[in-house]
């Protein structure tokens, strides 16, 4: 990581730039093409595509009832516990956030409320490439089933044999998710955005993945089909002070780092000496992670900042807008309350990010600066919300003159005269 001290504060905007494999216009020129293809020709593509980037011939997309039973046994007992108790914790919190619909007398005679709808068809995309990220699934398919979302498909990068992993179809069968297909990447949002003779066209895609599947889904978002949120490679911001176990410390940077696809760890800090000690312990820690090079790169790219004090930190983290922060400093709570642009902050030295595997809440979260407006996944993403209005003769009576004189103001007679001829014609 490179240590910087005391940036001036015009320098600090050019710090909350992202490093980036390739420039969105070269990402647009990578992805266009395939989405066109697919749209085009379906199926044809699909198989075109999945052989050009995965190396494997596909025949039939759709994974059967045999493969789905063959992989339960390879998933072992106490994965299973651990599936399950994941599950459990993340169906409470997700449910918590159901909402009564209660109907509201605005104006005698005048009753609203709203219904949650499940969105009819959704489409999960769970990146597989180079880990079976099977936790994607518990995050996207929980509140999906809690939602009462109609029909649910997910679509994931198959391997050199033309399989899916037994860990992705055992949680898939767990959640009853039947309908699954092996196809990754750009052409999978396609598939889902667009629909072929094998893969049915969807309302709604969620999941995170590399900068194209990003980039894929902002295209398709334009017309097509609606997304969930721009969540692209993995970032974790840290917050430590002199109380932080630079170990630890050390432990939740590397954790970020060891995602493939361009991870962005940071450390801020307002003591150059514990930067220094979590340095140290980096490279102590770097060769026991499961992709030590890969993360090596990320974290060689990545800013360790030396600020004044915690307050310039807080002021640079609002600025910087992470996925995840973790604030490993005294009163960590209490400093909580002054972060309003994050995706999920873990408070706390016993908070490891690692800890939403199956603490509860969502790990799908807005990247790249994008929680400045967005939340991470939760309930009511799942779900459209309707309005429903029920009026008396009564109650347009209360209401009718106030509606009358909006409408005028607005110029617009049409709406006016829908409400006085009810007012003329009512008893």
């Amino acid at each position: 990581m490179k240590i910087i001290l005391h940036p001036e504060r015009s320098a600090w905007a050019d710090l909350t730039i992202r490093t980036s494999l390739d420039t969105y216009e070269d990402l647009e020129r990578a992805v266009k093409p395939i989405l066109r293809a697919v749209k085009r020709s379906g199926d044809a593509a699909l198989r075109r595509y999945i052989y050009k980037y995965d190396k494997v011939r596909v025949k039939d997309f759709m994974v059967g009832a045999e493969e789905f039973e063959e992989a339960q046994s390879y998933v072992s007992e106490d994965l299973k516990k651990a599936i399950q108790q994941a599950k459990y914790n993340i169906a409470q919190f997700h449910m918590n956030q159901r909402v009564s619909n209660k109907k509201i007398e605005t104006v005698e005679g005048v009753r609203c409320w709203q219904r949650s709808v499940g969105i009819r068809r959704v489409g999960l995309y769970v990146p597989s490439r180079h880990a079976p990220l099977f936790s994607t699934i518990l995050m996207l398919g929980i509140p999906a089933n809690i939602a009462g979302c109609g029909e649910t498909i997910l679509c994931s990068t198959p391997d050199r044999e033309g399989r899916l992993h037994p860990i992705i179809l055992y949680t898939a069968k767990l959640l009853n998710i039947s309908k699954v297909f092996k196809v990754g990447g750009v052409q999978a949002i396609a598939a889902m955005a667009y629909g072929t003779e094998s893969i049915p066209k969807v309302n709604k895609i969620f999941g995170p993945s590399n900068q194209y599947v990003t980039v894929a889904k902002q295209l398709v978002s334009k017309q097509d089909v609606a997304v969930d949120l721009p969540a692209g490679p993995s970032e974790l911001l840290v917050l430590a002070d002199e109380s932080a176990n630079p170990a630890f410390v050390a432990a939740d940077l590397i954790a970020n780092a060891e995602h493939f696809n361009n991870s962005q760890p940071m450390l801020l800090s307002s003591s150059e000496e514990l930067v220094k000690k979590v340095l140290a312990e980096i490279k102590r820690q770097l060769p026991g992670s499961s992709r030590p090079e890969s993360a090596a790169k990320d974290l060689e790219q990545a800013h360790a900042i030396v600020f004044q004090s915690n307050v310039e930190a807080i002021e640079f983290i609002n600025m910087y807008a992470p996925e995840t922060l973790s604030l490993a400093i005294q009163n960590a709570e209490a400093v909580s309350e002054r972060i309003y642009n994050a995706g999920a902050i873990y408070i706390g030295h016993y908070t490891p990010e690692s800890i939403s595997y199956a603490a509860g809440p969502n790990n799908t979260l807005p990247t790249n600066g994008y929680a400045k407006a967005y939340s991470g996944l939760s309930l009511d993403s799942f779900v459209r919300k309707i309005n429903c209005y029920d009026v008396t003769a009564q109650g347009l009576k209360n209401i009718g003159k106030h509606v009358e004189e909006i409408a005028s103001a607005e110029d617009l007679m049409a709406r006016k005269n829908a409400v006085s001829i009810r007012l003329t014609n009512s008893d």
